[in-house]
Order: C-alpha cells, then sequence, then structure tokens
C-alpha cells in the first residue's frame, strides 16, 4: 500500500498559520492526501477563528500502513493540557517509524513528555523546554529555526516556511530544484 496520507493533528485554538504552506501545498500538488485527527471528532476552532472538521478522532484510527507523516500545529493548549491521549498516539508513531512533525507549542508537548530527550531538536526557547518537568534533553537542544533527526523535524513559531521546506524535502512533493526555488520565493519573496 502506498504511504500517501498525511495527518494534521488539531487541538483547540491551535495556530492555523503554522502548517498552511505545508497543507496547501501537500494536498494540492502532490499525490498526498491531507487530512485532520483529534482526540475527538468535534470541530476544533484556530487561533484566527477556523473552524475545521475532524477526519478521524484518535479513537477509531487504524490504518498506520498508509500514514506517511503526523503534523502537530502549535497552539495555545500544548502547554496547559497533558493529552495523554496525543502521548500515546505519538509513542505508536515513533514505533511505526513515521515521521512526526511539530512547531511551535507541540515541540513543548513533545519535550515535556520525553520525545526529544534523544534527538536533536528546537522549539521557542531553551528556558521553556527545561521549565517542563523532567525534559532531558537539553544537550540536544539546537538554536535554530528547524531542526530533523531521529524521525522528527521541530520548529520554532517563526519557522513556518522553513517547517515547510523540510517537511516537502521528506516527502519528496517535487523536484529538489523545485522545493528550492519555492524556499526561496516564500522566505525572501518573489519581487526583490
Amino acid at each position: 500500500m502506498i504511504k500517501n496520507e498525511i495527518l494534521v493533528l488539531l487541538t483547540h485554538q491551535w495556530c492555523d498559520w503554522e502548517a498552511s504552506y505545508v497543507i496547501a501545498v501537500v494536498n494540492s500538488f502532490s499525490d498526498y492526501v491531507v487530512k485532520t485527527i483529534a482526540i475527538d471528532d468535534l470541530p476544533k476552532i484556530s487561533m484566527g477563528g477556523i473552524r475545521a472538521c475532524i477526519d478521524y478522532s484518535l479513537e477509531n484510527y487504524h490504518t498506520y500502513e498508509k500514514l506517511a507523516m503526523v503534523i502537530l500545529p502549535g497552539g495555545l493548549s500544548w502547554e496547559e493540557n497533558d493529552y495523554d491521549e496525543i502521548k500515546g498516539f505519538v509513542k505508536v508513531l515513533k514505533e511505526k517509524n513515521i515521521s512526526i512533525a511539530a512547531i511551535c507549542g507541540a515541540t513543548y508537548f513533545l519535550c515535556k513528555h520525553g520525545f526529544l530527550d534523544c534527538v536533536k531538536h528546537t522549539g521557542d526557547s531553551l528556558d521553556l523546554f527545561k521549565s517542563a518537568k523532567g525534559y532531558k534533553g537539553e544537550d540536544l537542544y539546537v538554536s535554530a529555526q528547524v531542526v530533523v533527526d531521529g524521525g522528527f523535524i521541530t520548529a520554532n513559531e517563526t519557522a513556518a516556511v522553513e517547517f515547510a521546506y523540510e517537511i516537502f524535502k521528506i516527502l519528496k512533493v517535487d523536484s529538489e530544484e523545485e522545493m528550492s526555488q519555492w524556499f526561496d520565493n516564500f522566505k525572501n519573496g518573489a519581487i526583490r
């Protein structure tokens, strides 16, 4: 079976802009299909007020054989909630070697549950990560826009373009030349 499904894991007040480049390009210009997943099947409202329908709840998702990647956009609720159901889901993803891409507050979630203790990673700040009880990955924290290591893509809150670019490279959504040109245009502008 072809691994062509990308899941975007949504939480209450998810950051709609942080995965927008990825969602638009992957869903429109590749063979991948983007679907949403959440703790339950209730619509999730983004920070920008966008109401997103949920395709799968964590409880009813069992088709890992076609799953290529899961994207965790940031949001205000990652720091406030433990999300044990999501923790269990990420553990299964890791066991099945499915790539996990997290940005902004979602990196903090991965940090506080120990998923980043053994891989190079980044996030909004090392000080924030150090405030998480039990965090042991300080020596592997990299002060960078985005870091790719050990099946994880992590990015800080200002790195939506870099985040998308690294995801595109892993998914091979286009030729290296086309992806590099996309990155240059969206990072530096089409008119200079």
